[in-house]
């Protein structure tokens, strides 16, 4: 198999932090990709061997992931009153870039005991270097850690502050297990 991240630009390379701790996803479970945009984790997840649910809002950016071995994608709304995957759980749960607070509990709970949650996006701060600028849309210092504990999830690694690349920007990432 050709492989694919060889071959894109460095903004749409899958993130370090997710190929740093990928590893710690259990085998045989299925990972949800939450905002998944044109997949590019999506695709990395599958390279290594997860099969994989490609959620989104915009169907355009999903039509991409149609017919790769491995993949569901499923167009929804993770912003509306109602959270559309509830009562649904899985091995692991790739987040990244994006952030809904009213959701952010009904993401953690859809992780299966065992399963692992690797989330990384922007913090307070990133106003500084562009988009996102919303306070609404960038996480609070140590406000991943905190919303992990809440629910029940160990932390395996946890980190936030300046990254330069693959533009320069604010962020904060955290892999954690439900045990």
């Amino acid at each position: 198999m050709t492989n694919f991240l060889n071959n894109l630009p460095q903004t749409l390379s899958p993130s370090p932090w997710l190929d740093q701790h990928m590893a710690s996803i259990p085998h045989g479970g299925q990972v949800l990709d939450l905002a998944c945009g044109s997949g590019r984790h999506t695709r990395l997840l599958v390279e290594r061997g997860y099969p994989v649910l490609a959620v989104d809002r915009n169907a355009q950016a999903l039509a991409g992931l149609l017919g790769l071995a491995g993949v569901k994608t499923l167009e929804l709304d993770l912003e509306g009153a109602d959270w559309p995957l509830a009562g649904q759980y899985f091995a692991g749960i790739v987040v990244t870039n994006y952030l809904w607070r009213p959701h952010l509990p009904d993401v953690l709970a859809l992780l299966a005991p065992g399963g692992v949650l690797i989330y990384e996006t922007f913090m307070l701060g990133n106003e500084a270097f562009g988009k996102p600028s919303n306070p609404d849309f960038l996480l609070r210092s140590g406000e991943l850690r905190r919303a992990a504990g809440v629910a029940g999830l160990r932390e395996i690694a946890f980190m936030e502050g300046y990254l330069d690349s693959p533009k320069p920007a604010m962020v904060q990432a955290i892999c954690a297990r439900r045990d």
